[in-house]
């Protein structure tokens, strides 16, 4: 449980119906297996102890003994399990009926919730035998099994040893309702929401079923386990599936359907509490009865996906859709910013690089959106001493496809005369020689954006804010920056979309896909880019992973460290990952006075840095304690 991923379970046993020693013993073998598999929290589903389709025989004392025997027996046979158990069974209390889950761990029964609402309509007749508690109800005292505990609604299950694990239980009908209780479970602290279910099939039921699920994690920001009910159960009129969901936040860890068995992922408590407490206005109110449990600290071993590019959808369609929406909504930003300055066009440096080629057809977008002629659009290539013919050409050719205008400014004359000026060998190719280019080109766009009343558009990307890599004053500055909040990677994965869905662009977008990422300031080596960024700073779908887990859910470095060997094994070994991962603290904290004073730029995705925005920091903050935790590694 370390990081705060914990193993968990919903599980789907074969049953007889009313049939309640078997169905113990069903329950129980899914228990074992589990265990053999690390879980800690198990979701068995709604009166899986007598099956959910016993109709009249729920009134029958005979039954109700049986349920309870079967609970004392699952009682006894995990006193020695470190495991927390929900299960459903219908409980006697004060003359009344109650379809309740049953919570336990290492053979104690911590409490009873009851369901909250009886569905009573199409194939539902539960209020024909059970009852719910009012919902001023503070709770019953009540002996089961051998056991004595409470029966009472809004029951909470404490970790008193791992921080934020705790747990609140519904059932079935509860998810459906317009105020389902989970809500107020979750406002009370509850992280993991358990719903033990017996749900029947039709069509397209499930479609829906899931977006309940789903829908409810990402609400509440919580685990949500769905256990369903399934083979064994009565199919006198209906069909149960056995539709087990894990969800997290919105996001489907496992799901498993038209089965028996366990469904099994792992759930990171630590991202939800992050979230939370990121998340101001999630409600907070009093906690209710809580029933506590320690688990054993163990070592969870990983099965749930981590993406190793968080940023882009793995989905080929999907990513489709979102390419298309992130160009909208930058083209949208960048629309606004010239109607309210009344900017007759746009200047863009044109490096032949990716990060400029996709400013320049977000660029494009907005003069679209705008219905002005794409001659309003001055793009510059201003070669030096690093710039290659592959670069320079591709620059040219693309503005020249693209309609607008294209100028070539070769500023080596000017940066010899600074150099001149300021006594700077050109034999030294220092920081200095690099960052004088830099500067010489901004300063050139900015000068020709003044005298053709245009409005300079920035490359930069989110991955080198992120990392500091741009020259201050420099490529640094703009005077609206349309890929901010635009990931390297994701920058990639947008020029190749608009590649195969502009087959008259594709050649000369797959030509600039396939050049080395290189800031060009360094002579070139018999002709070929002397200067690759990622040799120096490091692999970019590195330093993405770092950004998105560091800075979106703000997970200590030794989990993202975790993390990273887990999504990347077999593309980069545990020293490779641990080197770059340093370097990215370091150089996070050292280039925040670079983010400090970032022009403006629309937020695409989930994630930016500018200091308006998403990320506010000092830019003097020290980064010892983050790399201190890598040490020993």
């Amino acid at each position: 449980m370390r990081d705060g991923f914990i193993k968990v379970a919903a599980g789907t046993p074969k049953i007889r119906v009313a049939d309640c020693a078997y169905n113990a013993e069903a329950c129980l073998a899914l228990i074992d297996e589990a265990a053999g598999q690390g879980v800690k929290i198990l979701a068995l589903p709604e009166l899986c102890l007598t099956g959910y389709t016993c109709g009249d025989l729920f009134l029958q004392d005979t039954l109700l003994d049986g349920a309870e025997r079967a609970l004392e027996t699952i009682l006894d046979a995990t006193a020695d399990r470190d495991m927390v158990i929900a299960l459903g069974l219908p409980v006697r209390c004060r003359h009344k009926l109650y379809n309740c889950a049953a919570v336990l761990h290492r053979g104690q029964l911590l409490g009873l919730t009851p369901k909250t609402y009886l569905p009573n309509y199409g194939e539902f007749y539960e209020k024909r035998w059970f009852s719910i508690l009012p919902p001023d109800s503070m709770g019953e005292g009540i002996a089961l099994a051998g056991r004595t505990t409470m029966l009472g609604n809004g029951m909470l299950f404490q970790d008193e040893t791992v921080p934020g694990l705790t747990i609140g239980v519904e059932i079935c009908e509860d998810l459906w309702a317009a105020m389902p209780p989970s809500a107020a479970l979750a406002a009370q602290g509850a992280t993991v929401i358990l719903n033990l279910s017996a749900s029947d099939e039709a069509a397209g039921k499930a479609d829906y079923r899931r977006s309940l699920v789903t829908g409810q994690s990402a609400r509440l920001v919580c685990a949500y386990l769905y256990a369903d009910a399934g083979e064994g159960e009565s199919s006198t009129d209906l069909v149960f599936t056995g539709h087990d969901m894990i969800a997290e936040n919105g996001t489907m860890l496992a799901e498993t359907r038209f089965a028996t068995g366990l469904t099994v992922s792992e759930i990171d408590v630590q991202r939800l509490v992050y979230e939370r407490r990121r998340l101001t206005p999630f409600p907070v109110e009093p906690e209710c009865g809580v029933g506590l449990f320690s688990l054993d600290r163990e070592e969870t071993a990983l099965t749930r996906p981590v993406p190793p590019s968080p940023f882009v959808p793995a989905k080929d369609a999907d990513r489709s859709g979102r390419c298309r929406e992130i160009f909208a909504i930058a083209a949208l930003g960048l629309k606004k910013r010239l109607e309210h300055t009344g900017a007759k066009g746009a200047v863009i440096g044109l490096s032949g690089g990716l990060d400029s080629t996709l400013a320049l057809l977000i660029t494009v977008e907005a003069m679209k959106l705008l219905d002005r002629s794409m001659t309003d659009i001055f793009a510059v290539t201003m070669p030096c001493f690093g710039t290659t013919e592959r670069t320079k050409s591709n620059a040219v050719l693309l503005a020249e496809k693209l309609g607008t205008r294209i100028q070539t400014i070769d500023i080596s004359a000017a940066v010899r005369q600074h150099f001149a000026d300021i006594g700077q060998s050109m034999e030294d190719q220092d920081v200095t020689f690099e960052n004088a280019q830099a500067r010489e080109r901004t300063q050139v766009l900015m000068d020709l954006a003044n005298q053709t009343g245009a409005l300079v558009i920035g490359t930069g990307d989110l991955s080198e804010l992120a990392l500091g890599w741009a020259t201050y004053n420099g490529d640094h500055m703009s005077m609206y920056a349309v890929n901010a909040s635009i990931p390297k990677t994701l920058v990639r994965h947008l020029v190749a979309w608009r590649a195969e869905e502009d087959a008259g662009l594709r050649e000369v977008l797959q030509d600039i896909l396939d050049t080395p990422v290189s800031p060009e300031l360094l002579p070139p080596a018999e002709g070929e880019i002397a200067q690759r960024t990622e040799d120096l700073v490091g692999p970019y779908e590195l330093h993405d992973f770092f950004l998105y887990y560091f800075i979106r859910w703000g997970f200590p470095p030794r989990k993202v460290y975790r993390l990273a060997k887990y999504a990347m094994a077999g593309r980069y070994d545990d020293g490779t990952i641990l080197k770059w991962l340093k370097t990215f603290c370091r150089r996070f904290f050292s280039q925040q006075f670079k983010r400090s004073c970032l022009p403006d730029g629309p937020k695409v995705g989930s994630l930016t840095l500018s200091p308006r925005g998403d990320w506010r920091m000092p830019s003097d903050a020290v980064a010892r304690l983050w790399l201190e935790e890598l040490e020993g590694l």
